[in-house]
């Protein structure tokens, strides 16, 4: 029996990490691209316990180019789409309501919406705000109020406010005291986190994950060296 161990105080913050996953919020990013934005909005929503944003870019692709933002990559996915429809269909068809952060008066305060429903908070790019058709798109809108003479806030400091007001509904019902990502979705990301180079392993040559002990170490049986097998990659590892 071969073993790669891990620490078991790293383990179980994976555990607490995925254990307070929302998988029923999410953000939309429509043309956001200066990259320190980008960044903090990453580094926020990791931070509140999303797992997953969509991003709606020109080429269908967000480029996290920034340091900053290349180390939350590991911690949140991102989900690319050509154009805001494209993003919209996909969440609704998912059962999320889209929130839409936007300028206007007659906007509800950022406070006033229910966000321990299924919510997809929408954010546009920095000079223009979010499309037309994101706007069309949404069903709501909301705004964050300011009393001095700025007009509005940086879109990732918008975020970071209606973010943790999100996390703060969610906590006062007991979102983030029970997991509430699926078990499929539980075992895949504290494999791929606990144990990256296997998982990339894994995935190239087409093999299931091998099942963690409970304290996250990986014993894979080198009986079985075969070319190509988990046996055969821990075994050149540890050589």
């Amino acid at each position: 029996m071969q073993q790669i161990m891990v620490t078991n105080t790293r383990y179980q913050r994976i555990v607490e990490m995925l254990n307070r996953r929302q998988p029923d919020l999410t953000m939309i990013m429509d043309g956001v691209h200066k990259t320190h934005n980008l960044a903090a909005i990453a580094r926020t929503c990791d931070a509140v316990g999303i797992g997953w944003i969509h991003a709606v870019s020109p080429d269908g692709y967000l480029h996290l180019g920034h340091k900053r933002a290349s180390g939350t990559e590991k911690w949140v996915a991102v989900a690319s789409h050509a154009n805001i429809e494209d993003a919209y269909r996909h969440l609704k068809r998912e059962g999320f309501t889209i929130v839409a952060a936007v300028l206007r008066a007659d906007a509800l305060e950022f406070d006033q919406i229910d966000y321990t429903r299924p919510t997809a908070i929408a954010v546009g790019n920095e000079l223009d705000g979010l499309s037309g058709e994101a706007l069309d798109g949404a069903d709501a809108c909301v705004r964050i109020p300011v009393q001095g003479a700025v007009e509005s806030l940086n879109v990732s400091v918008a975020t970071a406010l209606i973010l943790y007001e999100a996390m703060r509904q969610r906590r006062a019902v007991g979102f983030y005291e029970r997991r509430r990502i699926s078990d499929e979705d539980f075992t895949r990301l504290a494999f791929e986190w606990t144990h990256p180079p296997v998982a990339a392993y894994c995935r190239r040559k087409g093999l299931s994950y091998p099942p963690l002990d409970d304290h996250g170490d990986l014993a894979q049986t080198i009986g079985d060296n075969r070319s190509g097998s988990v046996g055969e990659f821990l075994a050149r590892t540890n050589d």
